[in-house]
């Protein structure tokens, strides 16, 4: 797959084993079997657990900023990996559904449907809202959590959207308003006796696009810690939490690529996202448009087909034709610091920090754990 520019293997997802994928399936059977080694000992005979996700926290970067988060220091676990590709929309559809990528067919931010590139966060493409035209459900089929009704607390701005529909597909939807009434929701749902409790943050993934991984991240991640203690704080005897995220960043600025006139010669659509960035070729110049990928890009991403990353296990597996539809024929997938623009999709030049690829830094999220107090 590599050619000789390409001498750095990316770092592969750990489908079936310590991945995001793998954590829910393991707290819904926690207790009633042998638990995965990865499963931190403080959930192994929770009576109740919460599933706290911390949208783009990388294990990479909190264990260079542990310091900084006591209380974080002092749960109990290691790293698991991501998907592919190391993104919000994938990632949580992995982590909710239990599937690997290859099952669920959310393959990235910005998914090529019919035709058309839809933006899944948003669930719109360039004519507007697409829930009619591509009604979620016709994308992504599968239930949250097994099939289970876990309640979600979640920012309340999200129970609404397409995407909340597409990865938490049955679920009670919890809003919350300002990140302390999270704490309070909880509560008040393991009060109730709730064995599973979701619970959903995004501020670091947003402060980390808008500033990197600078000052402005380094505050978020000491309020977060805060949350995290609060968390711990109102668990009644017998319960745990757990914390995991669905991707680490890269901090890129403005070393940001657009495809220059050769490359674009040989494509009729872009999709993906900056880091992960497919190329869809115009009839007849999926090789030419390898080609010219490779030769312009090879020093600093690796620059695959669509065949080649699926046969690499890339998504977990082979593809249905629906979702193969979905990819590109080329993907640009970076390994230096860079980014790689789609001139259709203007909002992304201003993101200090990224993820998508399959670095460590991006792929290696935590998975941490405590016991009630």
């Amino acid at each position: 797959m590599a050619t000789s520019e390409q001498t750095q293997a990316p770092a592969r997802p750990d489908y079936g084993g310590a991945c995001i994928a793998s954590v829910v399936p393991a707290l819904l059977r926690r207790g009633t079997g042998p638990a995965p080694r990865w499963l931190p000992d403080a959930v192994l005979h929770a009576d109740q657990v919460v599933l706290l996700t911390l949208d783009g926290l990388g294990w990479r970067q909190l264990q260079a900023r542990l310091a900084l988060a006591p209380a974080m220091a002092a749960g109990t676990g290691g790293p698991l990996t991501s998907v592919a590709p190391t993104t919000t929309a994938t990632a949580l559809t992995s982590l909710a559904t239990g599937l690997v990528p290859a099952r669920h067919g959310v393959l990235g931010y910005r998914l090529h449907v019919d035709g058309e590139i839809l933006n899944v966060l948003r669930w719109s493409t360039e004519r507007g809202d697409a829930r009619r035209r591509f009604p979620v459900r016709s994308v992504q089929p599968v239930p949250a959590f097994g099939g289970t009704r876990v309640p979600v607390v979640t920012r309340g701005d999200f129970a609404s959207t397409g995407f909340t529909a597409a990865h938490l597909g049955g679920s009670d939807i919890v809003g919350w308003a300002v990140p302390s009434s999270m704490v309070v929701e909880v509560r008040r749902l393991l009060a109730e006796g709730q064995p599973l409790v979701y619970a959903y943050y995004d501020g670091i993934d947003k402060v980390a696009h808008r500033f990197g991984l600078g000052e402005h991240y380094d505050a978020e991640l000491r309020y977060v810690d805060g949350l995290v203690a609060d968390l711990v704080g109102v668990l009644p005897p017998g319960a745990a939490l757990v914390m995991t995220s669905d991707h680490g960043q890269v901090d890129v600025g403005d070393a940001v690529r657009m495809p220059g006139p050769d490359l674009m010669s040989c494509v009729a659509l872009v999709s993906g996202e900056g880091r992960f960035r497919w190329l869809h070729a115009r009839d007849g110049a999926a090789e030419d448009l390898l080609a010219v990928a490779r030769a312009e890009h090879g020093d600093e991403a690796w620059v695959v087909s669509r065949e080649e990353a699926v046969d690499d296990g890339w998504f977990g597996g082979a593809l249905a034709p629906e979702s193969a539809a979905r990819l590109g024929d080329v993907a640009l997938v970076a390994r230096d610091p860079v980014a790689f623009l789609d001139p259709a999709d203007t909002g992304e030049t201003r993101l200090a920090s990224r993820h998508g690829s399959l670095t460590e830094d991006e792929l290696l999220v935590p998975l941490l754990a405590w016991p009630a107090p």
